[in-house]
């Protein structure tokens, strides 16, 4: 362990004297080792509610005995979601269906609209969604999502009026713990504990990624501050999980403010590239690189990880990479995209699969239907498109010839999976398009274009932040001819 900064000591300090706090920790900055300084500093029982399984078991390694380390999800199910086992991964099934057994049958006439069965029992089930990302203790008409082409307010209240007994049936059949018509996720069963108003026995508490919290959750944190100390950390330039009900709990938070700026990962140079990004993003933080590190920014012909913006740029490269002979790792996801190729393969071909999740579809115009349409195929979007870009067959003979990390002269990963992980040498995928131009032109007649939106600078500065030692910019070189951003620099 290195001598602590001046402002992780201060953080020591902050905490020893009982203070709430936020801290407010840039990529490479020594997080965790600070956490682990603060809960080393006292004899008092603590608990690290971590973002996901894999930074829990680390942070076991990493923490004293005292404090208990566990993801919200696994807290959770310990209390109330081992009731809920048998019904969770059960099989996916289109929203209409699950609407069906719900008694949407009829259509629904609004204004001059006609609202199909199969967008009512989409709109139901993601107003059950967004009830349990909330950290409301009722299901009410405003969960029920707005949709498009329902212009007026008296429109959306008929739609609210139509759809939200049907929701509140939904709700009360995810509450049967052996059977029911709804597919039961991890998301809800974390509601259920949040609204048995839990008590954390620990003196105090660790929230770990905080800009990726969920309302529901920081609730359940925020209540415990009557009998713990509570430390939210993270950094609010990462919040990369809007889509997911997630919001940047830590500009908000009642504590003393603390920031972590120096950066242990890498040199100046990389810290000037991610000062860039978070200038864009209108960030609270700057970083300082650590001057002992060596650092380029420049072109890389075999770096260690290639990071992309989406699965298909992911899969794009991978397929690039393995023609050119590298021996390639994809993080996250062999077994599991094989599995799916597999499943496609037979739904493309006329027959039934028997993936456990894909069971209930039968063809694959159905799953294709599912991805685009339905609130709950969101995350199965990127793989449908993937497979009608390369075809079944094409994945699975790349699938085939994936090494693991240990073996691969190269890892691709998107932006979010490297979230948390870092290489030497990384260079960014091609799949990170400039701003649009807009219809403005510069003085040269050149178009202007549209400034840097805060989520892709965001994503941007997670991906540039997981180098150590030379950073490739790849596919956001743009930026080093983007008006806004050289106004920054």
């Amino acid at each position: 362990m290195h001598t602590p900064t001046d402002e992780q000591a201060h953080a020591v300090d902050a905490f020893r004297a009982g203070h709430h706090l936020v801290l407010q920790a840039g990529a490479g900055t020594g997080k965790t080792s600070t956490l682990s300084l603060l809960a080393a500093s006292t004899l008092s029982r603590g608990r690290y509610l971590a973002f996901n399984k894999d930074i829990a078991r680390d942070a076991t390694t990493r923490f004293p005995r005292t404090v208990v380390c566990k993801t919200a999800h696994a807290t959770a199910y310990a209390a109330v979601g081992h009731r809920y086992a048998s019904r969770l991964n059960s099989p996916r099934q289109p929203a209409w269906k699950t609407g069906r057994a719900l008694g949407i049958t009829r259509p629904v006439r609004i204004g001059d609209h006609e609202i199909s069965p199969r967008t009512l029992s989409h709109t139901v089930l993601r107003t059950v969604t967004r009830y349990c990302y909330s950290a409301d203790r009722t299901l009410t008409r405003h969960h029920v999502p707005h949709l498009r082409g329902l212009s007026t307010s008296g429109e959306h209240a008929q739609l609210a009026h139509e759809v939200l007994p049907f929701a509140l049936k939904a709700w009360a059949d995810l509450h049967s713990p052996d059977r029911g018509a709804v597919r039961f996720e991890h998301d809800h069963y974390l509601k259920m504990w949040a609204l048995t108003k839990p008590r954390l026995e620990a003196d105090f508490l660790f929230l770990d990624e905080a800009q990726d919290t969920n309302p529901v959750l920081e609730e359940v944190f925020n209540a415990q501050r009557s009998h713990a100390q509570l430390v939210m950390v993270g950094d609010s330039a990462q919040a990369i999980y809007g889509w997911r009900g997630a919001q940047d709990v830590m500009t908000g938070f009642d504590a003393t403010a603390l920031t972590l700026t120096r950066s242990f990962r890498f040199g100046p140079l990389i810290a000037e590239e991610a000062n860039r990004w978070l200038t864009l993003a209108d960030a609270p933080i700057r970083l300082t690189g650590t001057e002992t590190i060596p650092t380029e920014v420049g072109d890389l012909d075999c770096p260690d990880a290639v990071l992309c913006r989406t699965n298909i740029g992911a899969m794009a490269e991978v397929m690039r990479l393995l023609s050119a002979g590298h021996h390639v790792a994809l993080t996250r996801g062999k077994q599991q995209l094989a599995a799916l190729a597999l499943a496609a393969r037979d739904l493309k071909g006329g027959r039934r699969t028997s993936h456990p999740e894909l069971v209930l579809f039968n063809s694959w115009g159905e799953l294709q239907d599912y991805a685009a349409h339905d609130p709950a195929g969101r995350d199965v979007q990127p793989f449908a498109d993937l497979i009608d870009t390369h075809g079944p067959d094409a994945i699975l003979a790349a699938v085939d010839q994936l090494t693991d990390e240990q073996q691969a002269d190269v890892t691709v990963s998107t932006a979010h999976t490297a979230k948390g992980r870092e290489w030497p040498t990384v260079k960014i995928g091609d799949d990170f398009p400039p701003p649009k131009d807009t219809d403005q032109h510069d003085a040269q007649g050149r178009p202007v274009p549209e400034p840097v939106n805060d989520t892709d600078a965001r994503l941007a500065y997670v991906a540039v932040t997981r180098a150590r030692h030379q950073l490739d910019l790849g596919g956001l070189s743009w930026i080093n001819t983007h008006p806004t951003a050289l106004s920054v620099a």
